[in-house]
């Protein structure tokens, strides 16, 4: 372990050493900054910092060094605070000050109080964001996290819980809750109670509503303790995180990993309304914040800790298997991709057999679905987002568990992921689209809400016939910008806010889609399994856990790469181009062209190419021969559209 244990148990007191040498002089805050680097810059040391996404709250002591791979769900109004304070020993008249980053409540001793008048005190802002863990995060990924994390709980560690005995008295009324529920449960408990705040029972009701969320109108519980997480089912703390420094880099939807300092002050919580209202009025100032407001942006700690952030860094991926930055230049970035790409096409082989399987037989869809799961969103062009590519696969078998199975599939080689089950039901009740709500002056997370890179996989094959109503028309909408623009827009009431995106979309039908697709294939089974799940499983079991994390390296990796046409393969493209509308007019247009492009591209970076060859761009319109064949073969057969 990392030598000087201090600063993982003890930050404050690190940081009150470079205050008490520098006083007023504002560069003791970039001397706390450099010295955190440089210790997580030491061999394995984020390794030793414990996660809040893999330890219980209340195994955590407050105060300590933590943390946090989470995306950003809503950033709250600047707030100030007492940069530096002085405070007055009411006895001996002596006066010391203090320094008020990375906390919450201002530090006095038992004879010392706050001198708020003192020309030595300075006040500076902070940005609040509510973070939540990352939605649809796989659960390969937790695993991985989880298992490169050394920080473990036991009792010889930094962070042993204070309240350790209690736990285990608690345990009896939680024996229906799951393991990992009954340890955040237990821990809301325990902190709730102390401060004499009355509301120990509430919090663990309210999480295990907002965590299991199976119910539909579970998304948008109207509750100040709903942890507003975009997906239903997801679990893991929310944060509110303040950020000191460069906020304004960030924004709405970003994935971050932050360290920082732990605050669960039970003085952070505010009261219940009724009580504050019965124990003393008001000052008429203080109610300028409505208390649905108020109870929302101070949840109890123990619930929704708080970060006081010192390092922030915005994350490219979440894939733990990669190097976090694969933008640098770093040898030992560089290293790892140059020997990953030296085996990429055996890599590239193996996931295509693996596919083919997983489609019951089917080569070319294995094809469009590698290019599909590469596919990521390069740049824009005025409104249109160029290197998106929605699948449809079409001719899915109704009334079956393919498209769940595949799904689950699709589960195991992405970081994130979420699966959309098109019914009119849900088409109707779920909220789709992220909206204010001006009197808790909060964003109201919605299904959409997602960061970048995450694989939604629409199931269409169990869309019944029925009415959609008004809500359920604006999800299509939603789904169709969505795919179309690769844009959400956000509810603000009173105009809409249009949110940039980069989300790959699956559509799953039995006939053509409803929603728009940049590339329909139509799926032809050489095998139906008498038990599918069975067959999907034996499909799972039988790939090797080193050859899966190479699916997983292969699929993340290759998102990155930069891609270039040279002029003299352009040229070629558009005499072939001229010659295909010369032999058939009708037979491609300038929308195919662009298509045979994007297949082309992703085709090439699928075997490692960051440049168009001729054998590739033959190759590119041979699949898109093929692919456009069957939908034709398809058409005749039914008579009608697919």
């Amino acid at each position: 372990m990392p030598c000087g244990e201090d600063w993982l148990s003890h930050p404050l007191g690190i940081v009150q050493g470079f205050f008490a040498q520098n006083g007023v002089n504002p560069d003791w805050e970039k001397k706390v900054i450099e010295y955190f680097k440089e210790k997580l810059k030491e061999n394995n040391a984020p390794k030793w910092v414990p996660s809040l996404n893999e330890v219980p709250l209340h195994y955590l002591k407050p105060n300590s060094f933590v943390k946090f791979r989470c995306m950003i769900q809503d950033m709250f109004d600047p707030e100030f605070y007492m940069g530096v304070y002085e405070t007055v020993n009411r006895n001996t008249k002596a006066r010391v000050l203090h320094f008020g980053k990375y906390r919450d409540v201002a530090e006095c001793g038992p004879q010392q109080e706050v001198d708020l008048n003192s020309p030595r005190t300075t006040t500076l802002e902070r940005q609040t964001f509510y973070c939540v863990p990352v939605p649809g995060e796989s659960t390969w990924v937790k695993e991985a996290y989880v298992n490169a994390n050394q920080a473990r709980v036991s009792p010889s560690t930094s962070y042993t819980p204070s309240r350790h005995k209690r736990s285990y008295e608690d345990d009896e009324d939680m024996d229906l809750q799951p393991n990992k529920q009954k340890d955040q449960h237990t821990g809301a408990r325990q902190a709730g109670s102390l401060g004499g705040l009355q509301w120990c029972g509430e919090p663990k009701r309210l999480e295990t509503e907002a965590s299991s969320g199976q119910q539909p109108n579970s998304l948008n519980l109207s509750s100040p303790f709903d942890l507003n997480f975009p997906l239903p089912g997801e679990k893991g703390p929310a944060c509110l995180v303040k950020v000191y420094e460069d906020w304004d880099c960030f924004k709405v939807n970003d994935v971050l990993e932050l360290y920082g300092i732990l605050s669960v002050d039970p003085v952070l919580s505010v009261l219940n309304n009724d009580e504050r209202d019965a124990s003393s009025p008001l000052d008429p100032m203080e109610c300028a914040d409505t208390a649905e407001e108020q109870r929302v942006h101070s949840p109890p700690a123990s619930l929704v800790p708080r970060i006081h952030v010192v390092l922030a860094q915005k994350l490219q991926h979440i894939n733990p298997l990669l190097p976090t930055c694969l933008n640098k230049e770093e040898s030992k970035t560089c290293k790892f991709v140059s020997s990953f790409m030296s085996e990429l096409s055996p890599v590239r082989a193996e996931l295509l057999g693996f596919l083919t399987h997983a489609l019951l037989g089917d080569s070319l869809a294995a094809e469009y679905l590698i290019l599909h799961l590469i596919s990521t969103v390069y740049t824009r062009r005025d409104v249109l987002p160029l290197g998106k590519f929605t699948v449809n696969l079409s001719g899915c078998p109704r009334n079956s568990t393919f498209t769940e199975h595949l799904y689950r599939i699709i589960q195991h080689l992405v970081p994130a992921s979420f699966r959309l089950q098109m019914t009119i039901e849900n088409m109707n009740h779920l909220k789709f689209i992220p909206h204010k709500d001006y009197t808790a002056n909060r964003l109201v997370s919605g299904l959409l809400q997602l960061p970048s890179n995450t694989s939604l996989v629409i199931d269409e094959t169990l869309l019944e016939q029925g009415q959609l109503d008004t809500p359920g028309v604006h999800n299509v909408t939603a789904l169709s910008n969505l795919i179309t623009w690769q844009k959400v827009d956000y509810d603000f009431s009173y105009h809409q806010m249009e949110f940039p995106c980069n989300i790959n979309v699956f559509i799953t039908s039995e006939g053509r889609s409803l929603l728009p697709a940049d590339c329909q294939v139509h799926l032809q089974p050489q095998l139906i399994p008498p038990n599918m799940e069975e067959y999907m499983n034996s499909l799972l079991s039988a790939v090797l856990p080193s050859v899966l994390n190479k699916f997983r390296i292969y699929l993340t990796l290759l998102r990155f790469l930069d891609y270039s046409i040279s002029d003299e393969i352009t040229k070629a493209v558009e005499d072939d181009f001229v010659e295909m509308r010369k032999s058939d007019p009708q037979s491609i247009t300038a929308d195919d062209l662009h298509q045979l492009l994007i297949v082309a591209r992703f085709l090439s970076l699928s075997a490692g190419q960051t440049t168009l060859s001729r054998e590739r761009w033959l190759r590119a319109k041979q699949l898109e021969s093929s692919r456009r064949a069957r939908l034709q073969q398809q058409k005749c057969v039914n008579g009608n559209e697919l």
